[in-house]
């Protein structure tokens, strides 16, 4: 019996799908299959188990700092001879002028275009520049780039041609992102008669040798190939291979553009054929086989009017650079699209438009070892925990209105594309109770576009199927008895230490006459719980916390007590010189009810390393809660996210709370805590992002919902951080509970937040219902609050002004734990 043969794309697709990829061999094989369509599906999918349902693009000004050039490239209409132009360059302020005007209209990007080295062929360049104070044209280029980064906030991106070690390392501090198009490795091309005769900075040797200067400067560096000036289908797939191997040497090689080349009037190839969409599309997907999955592949949206979801279909993931502004001066004859355009394009392609910074995310991720340092600050402050740029103003803490984006898209509006392969089975997957992992739970963190749209439904869907249209709340009062702290967190406004005493509000350590008063008002208000947390005083001991846990119940015998995180249930165990278990016993049998979970923060100690070194680690964490849990002592855990983590690290914490959960049930709820940057000494110092943008706020309580359900009941919204609106939209991904009325609130006011200290009862109840919910209060343990609670919080009387008794300091000189010691009370 005579046996099929195999076809031969089926066995490139499966190499290129593994690890190692495509060999040179395999690769340069992919020049006889002409079954174009074939190679596009194949393309289509590696793209799609790496980049899911985004498309990206970059918002940027093209700045043409010169058209002057040495070189004679037979296709270009960008180099001009001098008696061409009104002058050599562009001046610092013709530059600035459009780059201002670029920042206005959100752009994020100032690509620098320029000639290579003009003055070394043209007597006007030198003289030009010894009017402007420069020997060369990158040292211009330094300097205007400089002035761009600083006066505007734009990031550059330069294309300046082949460049040494030298200029490399001049231009780095000023852009986090470098390019050079390799065109072609092919020596042919320079030969008599073809392309880049006349061009020696288009020698291949020139322009790799560049790209491997960048490597070895750890600069992330933008290239491609031109297709269609003359070289063979093989040629192409060498050029390719010379950029995979820069790659895989460097791993600097951050995108490769596809770009077909456009005959112009006026050039030496102004008759020369243009290559066909079939060329392109093949081109594109032999591309994405031979880069592998993660690689950015580009194809410019304005050279294929017309045609964009075919590009998609063959594998690309980026549009590249589109001005709203500034033409694209190297192809003047083909427009931009209008962002609108694009975006309703890339959607009918199945895809989501997101915009993204010159440097590409992950290498914003590995900032420290890709970028400048003294960029880092400056790239925090712009972009999110995947490190694609804020696009709106959401801020933690203070917004009130929410971006349109992400309020149509749960809405069910919006051009968010389909929703991807990878996150539908990863929900099917979660549908079905199988547990995710890392990996998984980290890519749901990522969704955008229909993606997000799709991981907040089915949040809400199981929530829906624990609580119904329930939502719940509790009345309580946040008592910070102390805001002396002797640690040394790096996001906290609230402690005052040695560190940090010039922030808000002056250093307290309220007396038990006023702590006592403060609970007897808030049963008085209709309170069934007081949460009592502070600093960690240099004075207190174990004792310290018992004694306010007999304080409180000698007050107000009824109310529960929610109080201590772990840090401070380790630091009373420790100063007492007891074991865990037992100082936890002696809390509860002082009256502790409950213990709050914050002081988690991003349990992973990657993050905690830098976030709070001095702290428990996760490990010492995950113990306090399960020595409490272990005893019969109930738990909320928390996660404050938004600062240096990266979803990998919200991921990681996630499933160690899961984890912890499934041994003794002991959490009530799962609280996310963005953070609040306004006041941050870390945000300040520009060390931590402005917090989470509203998509991952609300993404990380529908992820919560989705990996802890059903083993953790509740996810709660914080008023306090989210806002009123914010809290809505988050009823409708996954949240069932909005937290407590709290009566005074400081922790979060003092990071900047200006949501207030007390949502009365009544408007949190409405606030339930504007989200077609219906609300109940609750106790701290999740029983409905008694009917007489209920009552007399809804007519509680105006809070009484309240008192922070001032710290008493000790003589000068005195020290304690780096920190001023106050006196015990």
């Amino acid at each position: 019996m005579q046996m099929l043969s195999r076809n031969p794309l089926d066995a490139l697709a499966e190499a290129a799908r593994c690890a190692d990829g495509l060999s040179d061999e395999q690769a340069l094989a992919l020049a006889g299959i002409q079954d174009t369509a074939a190679l596009m599906h194949v393309a289509a999918g590696l793209r799609d188990a790496a980049h899911g349902n985004v498309i990206s693009y970059s918002r940027k000004v093209f700045i043409p700092l010169t058209h002057l050039c040495r070189d004679v490239c037979h296709y270009c209409t960008f180099a001009q001879t001098p008696k061409r132009l009104d002058s050599p360059y562009m001046s610092l302020e013709q530059v600035l002028a459009s780059a201002r005007e670029g920042a206005r209209l959100g752009c994020k990007e100032a690509l620098f275009t320029l000639g290579e080295k003009p003055e070394l062929r043209y007597r006007a360049a030198r003289e030009a520049l010894q009017t402007l104070g420069f020997a060369t044209t990158l040292e211009y280029l330094a300097h205007v780039a400089r002035a761009v980064l600083e006066e505007t906030g734009l990031f550059p991106h330069i294309n300046a041609g082949n460049m040494d070690a030298r200029e490399i390392a001049l231009l780095r501090p000023l852009a986090p992102s470098m390019g050079i198009m390799l065109e072609s490795a092919s020596e042919r091309l320079c030969a008599k008669g073809m392309p880049h005769h006349g061009s020696p900075d288009k020698a291949p040797a020139a322009r790799l040798q560049t790209m491997r200067l960048a490597g070895e400067a750890r600069v992330p560096f933008t290239s491609g190939i031109l297709i269609g000036i003359g070289e063979t289908r093989e040629e192409r797939i060498e050029s390719l291979l010379a950029l995979r191997a820069i790659h895989r040497q460097y791993g600097n090689l951050q995108e490769v553009i596809v770009q077909n080349f456009r005959a112009k009037p006026g050039t030496r190839m102004a008759g020369a054929p243009e290559p066909d969409l079939e060329e392109l599309l093949w081109s594109i997907a032999v591309a994405r086989l031979i880069l592998g999955p993660a690689m950015n592949v580009q194809a410019p949206p304005n050279l294929s009017p017309g045609v964009l979801p075919r590009l998609v279909e063959a594998g690309i993931n980026d549009w590249g650079g589109v001005s709203p502004l500034t033409p694209d001066f190297v192809n003047p004859e083909a427009p931009w699209p209008h962002l609108g355009q694009l975006a309703a394009e890339t959607a009918g392609a199945g895809k989501f438009l997101q915009e993204r910074l010159t440097i590409y995310p992950s290498y914003v991720r590995e900032a420290s070892r890709w970028v400048d340092e003294s960029l880092h600050a400056r790239l925090l402050a712009a972009t999110d925990a995947e490190g694609f740029p804020r696009v709106d103003d959401w801020l933690t803490g203070s917004s009130t209105e929410l971006p349109a984006l992400e309020r149509e898209l749960l809405a069910g509006k919006g051009q968010g594309g389909g929703v991807s392969a990878r996150i539908e089975a990863l929900l099917a997957r979660a549908g079905i109770g199988e547990d995710l992992d890392e990996a998984g739970v980290t890519a749901l963190l990522g969704a955008r576009g229909a993606d997000f749209a799709r991981v907040c439904a089915q949040a809400d869907a199981l929530n829906r199927r624990l609580h119904g249209e329930r939502v719940s709340y509790v009345v309580n009062r946040n008592i910070n008895y102390t805001n002396v702290c002797y640690f040394k967190c790096q996001f906290c406004a609230f402690s005052k230490g040695k560190a940090h005493d010039h922030l808000r509000g002056t250093p307290y350590d309220l007396d038990d006459a006023e702590l006592t008063r403060r609970v007897a008002e808030a049963w008085a208000r209709g309170a069934t719980e007081v949460c009592l947390q502070g600093g960690i005083h240099p004075a207190y001991t174990g004792q310290k916390y018992l004694d306010i846990c007999r304080l409180v119940k000698e007050a107000a015998p009824g109310m529960h007590i929610h109080a201590f995180s772990p840090l401070e249930v380790w630091q009373g165990a420790r100063t007492l010189g007891v074991p865990l278990g037992d100082f936890i016993a002696q809390l509860r049998e002082a009256g502790l009810g409950t213990l709050p979970g914050t002081a988690a923060e991003i349990l992973h100690d990657e993050v905690r390393a830098v976030l709070c070194p001095d702290k428990i680690d996760s490990a010492q964490w995950l113990e306090v809660m399960e020595a409490a849990h272990s005893q019969g002592v109930r738990t909320t855990a928390t996660m404050m996210y938004g600062h240096i983590e990266q979803p990998r690290h919200q991921a990681h914490h996630l499933l160690a709370i899961r984890d912890l959960q499934r041994k003794y049930h002991g959490f009530t709820e799962f609280v996310p805590l963005p953070f609040v940057a306004g006041e941050a000494p870390m945000y300040l110092r520009g060390r931590a992002r402005r917090g989470p943008t509203f998509r991952e706020a609300v993404l990380l309580h529908a992820v919560a919902r989705i990996v802890l359900y059903p083993d953790v009941p509740s996810i709660q919204a914080s008023w306090v951080k989210m806002g009123a609106e914010g809290v809505a939209a988050c009823l409708h991904a996954g949240a069932n509970d909005v937290g407590g009325t709290l009566m005074n609130e400081s922790i979060t006011r003092a990071a900047g937040a200006a949501h207030g200290e007390e949502f009365p009862p009544a408007e949190l109840e409405q606030l339930i219902r504007d989200a077609g919910r219906e609300p109940w209060q609750r106790t701290t343990l999740y029983e409905a609050a008694p009917p007489e609670r209920h009552e007399t919080a809804l007519h509680a009387a105006p809070l009484t002004e309240y008192v922070n008794t001032p710290v008493r300091r000790a003589a000068p000189g005195a020290r304690k734990g780096g920190v001023i010691a106050h006196a015990a009370r």
